[in-house]
């Protein structure tokens, strides 16, 4: 693809439009911009051309501005709202001190295309190339109304700064990664994301959907917006909720119905755990007879747990550790006295535990001395000691419920 054919023939060019869809209306809420480019025998994506680093930033730059216009026009003529999301390197925004795209979308302004529905998209990995005066620009932007997002944001953790910087309305995540990492790395970095996002006051919108496992994942993890060829492949027309290749919203209620059986599940098992202990109560004697009061529970919770203790209001572990190893049940006196009060929620959990007088299941997480993925009962004895019951995770991995 020659770059001097691409430019010197720009009525030869057109855009197409890939629909954004939203998981609260489960309606198409705007469109990302590509281009295509016909050869005399068929439509080719200028996704190369874009990408090539020897071809000149000028002449990429008046290539997206071609398209640029062609996209606010068609809008424009048929009424159809939404955003439009604009792809651009830092390089592209660079030239000309940005101005030529601030000038253009200043023109259609002036035509009744408001400057919030554009979203500008830059790279994540491109934030290494000048960054301080990308930010500036960026900024600068966003003071007309134009709204920013970080696309492949992940891939690189150690833009989380900049990206806090950047303050952007949208964060993608591309859904590839799902393939090209192990599911528990990949959990940690959606969790990051997800906090990061309510951080800074940020949607989610998850991208490269290929299938229905792919668009669960964004649902269930936060996605407030979708994309990708599951839902619909770019098309030169602006399409609307009934083209496309699937009913969210039917997709969204089954998930819905999965979940709630999910949570169900997990609930019973919380209140049948308090039963149990509950059952014990009679035989609690102080923390003078601790460890003997916990060696009962141990008869209880043979097979879901593979270690307990009690804590006192403070944190401070009042019995000893009663560990599984293999079949038996050992004891560690010298875990006796160890405090987990630094422990993110553990203040929180017992004050919870202590008002309400419930049970709490903890979320999963990596236990530091397995490092298996586990969780963790823990119950009020009273006022003043606390039951710590943590569950295996074979048991865990053999009820799905507690796996998600």
């Amino acid at each position: 693809m020659d770059p001097l054919d691409i430019v010197g023939n720009l009525h030869n060019i057109k855009p197409v439009y890939q629909p954004i869809v939203s998981a609260i209306k489960h309606d198409v809420i705007g469109y990302e911009v590509l281009g295509r480019f016909h050869d005399a025998e068929e439509w080719m994506s200028l996704g190369p051309f874009f990408h090539d680093n020897d071809v000149p930033d000028e002449f990429k730059v008046e290539v997206d501005q071609h398209l640029l216009q062609i996209a606010i026009t068609e809008m424009l003529e048929s009424n159809k709202e939404g955003l439009l999301f604009l792809n651009r390197n830092p390089k592209q925004l660079m030239v000309n001190d940005g101005e030529d795209l601030l000038e253009t979308l200043l023109m259609f302004e002036q035509k009744g295309f408001s400057m919030n529905r554009v979203v500008i998209e830059v790279t994540e990995h491109d934030f290494d190339e000048e960054f301080e005066v990308l930010s500036h620009l960026l900024l600068y932007y966003k003071t007309y109304g134009i709204q920013v997002a970080v696309d492949h944001v992940g891939a690189k953790s150690s833009n989380i700064d900049r990206i806090r910087q950047l303050e952007p309305n949208i964060l993608k995540i591309d859904t590839k990664m799902i393939r090209t990492h192990n599911s528990d790395s990949f959990q940690d970095i959606i969790y990051s994301l997800s906090m990061l996002a309510h951080r800074i006051g940020a949607a989610l919108l998850f991208e490269n959907i290929e299938d229905d496992f792919q668009l669960y994942f964004a649902w269930k993890h936060g996605g407030r917006y979708y994309q990708g060829h599951y839902l619909a492949k770019p098309e030169f027309e602006l399409v609307t909720k009934n083209s496309l290749s699937l009913d969210i919203g039917e997709k969204v209620a089954a998930y819905i119905l999965r979940e709630k059986s999910l949570v169900e599940q997990r609930l019973t098992f919380t209140l049948a755990w308090e039963q149990k202990v509950k059952g014990l109560l009679p035989k609690w004697e102080g923390a003078r007879k601790v460890d003997s009061f916990v060696e009962f529970v141990t008869d209880q919770f043979d097979e879901e747990s593979f270690r307990m203790f009690v804590c006192n209001s403070d944190g401070q572990q009042v019995s000893s550790n009663f560990r599984k190893r293999e079949q038996t049940w050992e004891l560690e006196q010298d875990k006796k006295g160890s405090n987990w009060a630094f422990r993110p929620y553990f203040l929180e959990n017992v004050m919870q535990m202590k008002t309400w007088r419930k049970g709490i299941l903890s979320d999963i997480y990596s236990d530091i001395e397995t490092k298996d993925m586990i969780r963790t009962f823990s119950f009020p004895l009273n006022d003043e000691h606390f039951l710590f019951i943590d569950i295996r995770y074979s048991f865990i991995y053999d009820n799905e419920c507690l796996l998600v």
